[in-house]
């Protein structure tokens, strides 16, 4: 069984690194192969709107959303981890959801991928600095949407408000251990989000 995490932050060692980490570690923990893609470190082009995937599913712009495609495909279970900028992802992790539909077209209009049996599971981990009761909205209906496109189903996140400083998810262990026991219960399977007076599920 692999884990894909994808570290959507374009600042490393982030607040929402950290918290990727921990819950990859909780996966590695349960049984599960893990990997780490940092969106930052890879040259993806936006979404051109040239509808080149409706002849085959494929995605005519060659960059390195080809390998992440691979990646996408090839795991069992994700977890994509983004901090809140205005109210959604950062443009790193958009770029990414928008040229997922190339395999959005290959699924749903193409009818491609219909022999994959696997119960694909997806988390999210997002931390906001802000405390708007609608901080996640966007981004949550987001995410649902860039899992449905890949074949993975939303069934848990992790999503923290009030922390924007580098290091500052430190102060908060139990938040650290909410990440571990989500990766866990990712690969495991087993029911409900983590909870608590600052998450949103």
């Amino acid at each position: 069984m692999k884990v894909l995490g994808i570290m959507g932050s374009p600042r490393r060692q982030s607040n929402t690194e950290v918290l990727l980490d921990k819950a990859l570690e909780g996966a590695a923990q349960a049984g599960a192969e893990v990997e780490k893609v940092v969106i930052s470190n890879l040259k993806i082009s936006p979404c051109r709107e040239i509808y080149a995937c409706r002849k085959d599913g494929e995605c005519a712009i060659k960059d390195d959303m080809q390998s992440l495609y691979r990646e996408l495909q090839e795991a069992d279970h994700v977890i994509l981890a983004s901090p809140i900028f205005f109210y959604g992802v950062t443009s790193q992790v958009k770029a990414v959801i928008d040229r997922c539909q190339a395999p959005w077209m290959g699924r749903h209009v193409l009818g491609m991928g219909k022999d994959d049996i696997r119960v694909r599971r997806g988390a999210f981990i997002s931390v906001g600095a802000t405390r708007g009761a609608k901080l996640f909205d966007g981004a949550v209906l987001t995410v649902k949407y860039f899992f449905e496109a890949i074949g993975v189903k939303y069934s848990r996140d992790l999503l923290i408000r009030g922390v924007d400083n580098r290091g500052q998810i430190a102060e908060h262990p139990e938040f650290l251990d909410d990440a571990f026991r989500l990766g866990q219960e990712l690969v495991r399977g087993q029911p409900g989000c983590p909870t608590g007076p600052n998450l949103v599920s």
